[in-house]
């Protein structure tokens, strides 16, 4: 069901044109939607009010996915890659048709601004093109055998039924990182997404299923599985050879731990604790830009927000006064009003996690330099607005070495470039950094084997608005995983070396004699 408050906020409009009239159920194999579980009431962190609610899998309902699915690979795992790209193009041209609709739900549903919503979706729609592309691109090597009148070379087949667990965080986009490489490698997928945020999980299941519907293929290509008991059955699962799994790094410790136990493959798309080392020889028009939306948008939610700001101590009191007076100018509110900079956290448990995160910084002896706190009143209902707050700190701050998934800033000051990098990589996270300066040798240096220990680095930019062209993910706790552009495509398949004696006679590998 659609609440009354999703109506009067002027959502009807793009939920209907998503497919979202009515929703008593909550697993799906394409057109068919059936569920005996739980309702899951989906919550709007802009308004406080009920959007919709949708009911969960039950095990029975995950056994009938899997089996649609299963089905479903014998059939697509033989479709010629070339034409599952083709399929995936139309799937893109689908997206572009709703984009608007869809943004609008992302917004409405998760919280962030209009356009960070609308970039979501020009997200999806980007690696569908990508995808398209790479469809013609599944190379492999050939080798040069010892033995003679033997050729050796290598291809990629198709996993089977990969699993895929997002986060509330980005509800459409990095599923469909995942979704548009496995379908152009000859994978069928099965998708739980995040219970804070299902209906963008049913809008996309509804979009796609159009593009299958209308090429005659099975629905299982596609299947959609709601809530947390769907998570650990696909964890468990031995028919699935990948999972991917964007969330926490202690949701991430499970994860891995339980696939590997069955000798399964993970994807891991987990915490970051994201830095920017501020240069003597910065721009610092460009920093602002960077820092600022870096750290509040998002509402600071994104696994690439910038969680601290390591700044050369002869520039240290400037740029803390910049981004003071800039923090001074944000405006918060509605995400689907274009003036608002900053839109609510997903809920109220975030909003506590917030403020513990303020409490400890300052125990540890943090100096605030930005005052942070709840918003009441008008236009605040919900209960999960807050002010993007900046803090002094030390790196070595027990508070700064985590993750909080909100608008909290933490400042620093070094010296030589050697220590800022040494700062930046002093946590256990790994994911994306950044450098602003003007100085080649420090540009190269943080680049450099010396340098930044994550898995993005970048230089006069910030540290989030990753581009699909390029292989996302990080190293240590943020688990080493991959998605969408590059090579990436490799984690979706299994690789298998072949040899063929063209030849009379059967020589062995290395010079064995074998007579009898």
């Amino acid at each position: 069901m659609i609440s009354e408050a999703a109506i009067q906020f002027g959502m009807q409009e793009a939920l209907q044109q998503l497919g979202i009239k009515e929703i008593n159920e909550g697993t799906s194999t394409g057109t068919k939607w059936f569920s005996n579980g739980k309702i899951i009431e989906s919550y709007s962190p802009a308004t406080g009010d009920l959007i919709g609610k949708v009911k969960s899998s039950t095990k029975e309902d995950y056994e009938t996915a899997m089996s649609a699915a299963e089905e479903a690979f014998k059939t697509w795992r033989l479709v010629p890659a070339p034409k599952r790209g083709e399929i995936v193009r139309q799937m893109g041209e689908e997206l572009r048709k709703h984009k608007e609709a869809l943004g609008k739900l992302v917004s409405f549903e998760m919280g962030k601004s209009y356009q960070e919503g609308l970039g979501e979706v020009q997200e999806m729609i980007d690696i569908c093109d990508f995808a398209v592309g790479l469809s013609r691109q599944l190379h492999g090597l050939t080798m040069h055998s010892e033995r003679p009148m033997h050729r050796m070379y290598e291809q990629w087949h198709p996993f089977g039924v990969v699993g895929i667990i997002s986060a509330f965080n980005f509800p459409v986009a990095v599923w469909s990182w995942n979704t548009m490489l496995a379908w152009i490698c000859g994978d069928v997928c099965i998708w739980k997404p995040s219970s804070k945020t299902p209906l963008c999980g049913v809008a996309c299941q509804n979009i796609i299923q159009t593009v299958l519907e209308r090429n005659n293929l099975p629905e299982g290509i596609s299947c959609l599985v709601v809530g947390n008991e769907s998570g650990d059955l696909i964890n468990n699962d031995k028919r699935i050879p990948l999972v991917s799994f964007t969330g926490s790094t202690r949701i991430g410790r499970h994860v891995s731990k339980t696939v590997a136990e069955r000798f399964g493959n993970t994807i891991l798309e987990l915490g970051g604790n994201n830095a920017i080392i501020v240069s003597k020889e910065a721009d610092l028009s460009m920093v602002l830009v960077g820092a600022v939306f870096g750290a509040v948008g998002t509402a600071g939610q994104r696994c690439t927000s910038t969680r601290r700001l390591i700044v050369h101590e002869s520039v240290y009191d400037k740029t803390l006064d910049v981004l003071a007076k800039a923090y001074a100018q944000l405006k918060i509110g509605n995400p689907l009003d274009a003036n608002n900079h900053v839109g609510p956290l997903i809920d109220k448990g975030a909003v506590q996690d917030y403020l513990n995160a303020i409490e400890k910084a300052k125990a540890e002896g943090g100096r605030v330099i930005v005052e942070g706190g709840v918003l009441e009143g008008k236009g605040y209902e919900s209960g999960c607005y807050v002010k993007p707050c900046i803090i002094e700190a030390k790196n070595e701050f027990e508070i700064v070495q985590h993750e909080t998934f909100a608008p909290v800033l933490y400042v620093m000051k070094y010296s030589t470039i050697e220590e800022a990098i040494e700062m930046q990589n002093a946590v256990p996270q790994g994911l994306s950094s950044s450098i602003f300066t003007n100085n080649m040798r420090e540009m190269e240096l943080f680049l450099s084997a010396a340098g930044s220990d994550c898995g993005i680095a970048n230089v006069n930019i910030g540290t989030s608005g990753a581009e699909i062209g390029g292989a996302f993910g990080g190293e240590k706790e943020t688990g080493g995983g991959r998605e969408s552009g590059s090579d990436a495509w490799k984690a979706y398949m299994r690789r298998q070396t072949n040899t063929i004696n063209y030849g009379t006679a059967l020589p062995l590998a290395q010079g064995i004699k074998f007579d009898f």
